[in-house]
């Protein structure tokens, strides 16, 4: 688990177009919020 004000690690992955998005690509342009969304009917 990442404690809060951690920053967080590297990540690339693709957007709803298909084009690969790395948030090391965003700091610094735009503002960045992570979030994590378990999906729907699970136990989590």
């Amino acid at each position: 688990m990442i404690a809060v004000g951690t920053k967080a690690p590297d990540f690339t992955l693709p957007d709803h177009l298909g084009r690969q998005i790395s948030l090391a690509g965003l700091l610094g342009r735009r503002q960045v919020m992570l979030l994590f969304y378990p999906l729907d009917f699970t136990p989590t």
